[in-house]
């Protein structure tokens, strides 16, 4: 799959700090700069430059776990350049779905759309696993544009089912297994046992940097 050129950032804006006696936790300060950040070390890491057993990006953060000398890696960190995109990428991992949560009217008002409509923009957009957290398996998916984010329920379920399809705030999610969630859920995946198997490995089938898009399925 092609990709657009890649592109320096800035990283005037990291700030790494002490994490344990072999770790730093970069403070990133902004979700863009953690993934520029998150990229460029994985990609030391992949050509030998970089001795690290982890590397755990956040929100706006990036773990970095296991260096020898972690005092040096934080001084040199300001020199390194940045790059918005990796030199490559992986087709995306598609995910059927059936656009049939209990929130889709909720969020179809939200949008000023129809609930086909909310399946249609959603399943037409390629998003990216920012992160992951929460529970085995979730990621962050990052590519809704602006207009179509919505906020948290006010009032959380105690039980959200394995495979619901949530949106909330910038991001998209997936639940790999049955538990509390306040995210509006849009849509249901076909097979959730895909997300996570420990005998896998990786485990999760959405690790950071994963390419996804939605497949509808019409029932």
């Amino acid at each position: 799959m092609s990709t657009r050129p890649t592109a320096p950032t800035s990283n005037r804006g990291l700030r790494p700090l002490p994490a344990g006696p072999r770790g730093i936790l970069i403070d990133c300060g902004t979700t863009a700069l953690a993934r520029a950040c998150y990229r460029s070390l994985q990609a030391r890491r992949m050509s030998g430059l970089l001795e690290a057993a982890d590397l755990v990006p956040g929100a706006t953060t990036v773990l970095v776990d296991g260096v020898d000398e972690p005092e040096l890696l934080a001084a040199e960190l300001p020199g390194w350049p940045l790059t918005e995109e990796p030199e490559s990428a992986s087709e995306a991992v598609e995910i059927p779905v059936c656009y049939d949560g209990p929130d889709l009217e909720a969020v179809a008002k939200l949008w000023g759309v129809s609930p086909d409509a909310v399946a249609d923009i959603h399943s037409g957009i390629e998003y990216e696993a920012a992160f992951c957290g929460f529970s085995p398996g979730f990621a962050y998916l990052e590519g809704l544009p602006e207009e179509y984010r919505v906020p948290r329920r006010e009032s959380p379920r105690t039980a959200v089912p394995a495979g619901s399809v949530a949106i909330a705030g910038p991001y998209t999610g997936v639940y790999p297994r049955s538990s509390p969630g306040g995210w509006q859920l849009i849509a249901t995946m076909t097979n959730p046992g895909r997300l996570w198997n420990e005998h896998r490995e990786p485990a999760a089938l959405l690790v950071p940097g994963t390419k996804v898009r939605f497949a509808a399925v019409r029932v």
